[in-house]
């Protein structure tokens, strides 16, 4: 939901995250939870691994999809005989046409999404029915090179079930209620308490990154943590179109820093880390912008764990974005 953007930032944080990423295969194997950093490069190499990684089912919900390698191998697992079925945002369709038909052609079985929600913003990809990636960036290649965002592989057998689920009712348009699993959060019906039980349950330090930051119940929890004593950065992208809130959470004592350039670095991530390194940690990461339409009409997935391994790759990436940002 941004205008193009064109360049790179040449920064530690993308070092930070092709580090990351290269350690990624291990610690998939050994965790039922891992996360790594889009890479700021041209392409994904650890989405599409995943990808390729199925074997007899792959379900995907995308609000966009421009990328021609992830087409390609949707396409080619199709031919060889891997059940695919994809829903892309209906209102996305200048972006996600070429996508649908290509897919379309080959016989995968694409969909564009339910009226019934303003925007089918959710980014999921589920492999074999075991495992899950939920993303925070859309496969756009476009976007590749400025956008900061991240992804969470879930391994966890209930979240992998109720996003199957979810995903099979979204897929012919009928209405369900998610089950949030154990460790899941969606919009439009847990997001925004599961949001603020993270917020709320914040006891010394709470980071914050955000594309969009507007929704007045989680403004007021952020300024609430830090005047509560609990440390708050906050890393948004143009600040300037919240201005208000900013001012609220600044005058709590939170620190807010942004970007802004029109060709460079580009915060598109929505994450939080609460307490990091203590017993309290919490890391949440997502579709879900900080807005009431993102949260209370769109479909957005996102996860919420005390995984450490999740948590410090996230809060490695968000203090080098807090550290490069401009203050506010």
């Amino acid at each position: 939901m941004h205008m193009t953007r064109i360049g790179r930032r040449c920064k530690a944080a993308a070092v930070f995250a092709a580090a990351a990423i290269a350690g990624f295969n291990a610690a998939q194997a050994a965790a039922p939870y891992s996360a790594f950093v889009f890479t700021l490069g041209s392409s994904e190499p650890t989405i599409y691994n995943f990808i390729n990684s199925a074997t007899k089912t792959l379900d995907m919900t995308m609000y966009e999809l421009s990328d021609s390698t992830a087409v390609a191998d949707l396409v080619a697992l199709e031919k060889a005989g891997v059940a695919v079925r994809v829903i892309l945002d209906r209102e996305e369709t200048s972006t996600n046409a070429s996508a649908y038909k290509t897919l379309k052609a080959a016989g995968v079985g694409v969909v564009y999404s339910s009226s019934a929600f303003t925007y089918t913003h959710q980014k999921t990809i589920t492999v074999d029915s075991k495992e899950s990636l939920i993303l925070t960036g859309n496969l756009t290649s476009e976007y590749y090179p400025t956008n900061r965002d991240y992804g969470v592989f879930d391994n966890d057998a209930n979240d992998v079930a109720a996003i199957e689920k979810v995903f099979s009712a979204d897929y012919a348009h009928k209405s369900i209620t998610p089950s949030d699993g154990d460790n899941l959060l969606w919009s439009p019906t847990t997001a925004e308490d599961r949001l603020l039980s993270v917020i709320n349950g914040a006891t010394t330090t709470l980071d914050i990154e955000e594309e969009e930051f507007s929704d007045s119940a989680l403004i007021d929890a952020i300024a609430n943590a830090a005047s509560n004593g609990v440390t708050v950065r906050v890393v948004l992208e143009d600040p300037s179109d919240y201005s208000s809130e900013v001012s609220k959470v600044e005058n709590a004592g939170a620190t807010v820093v942004g970007y802004s350039s029109s060709t460079g670095f580009y915060i598109h991530a929505k994450a939080i880390v609460a307490d990091y390194g203590l017993s309290t940690q919490t890391v949440e990461a997502g579709s879900m912008n900080m807005t009431s339409n993102s949260l209370g009409s769109n479909r957005e997935l996102g996860i919420i764990l005390t995984d450490s391994g999740v948590a410090t790759v996230i809060e490695t990436a968000f203090n080098s974005d807090y550290a490069g940002g401009a203050s506010q």
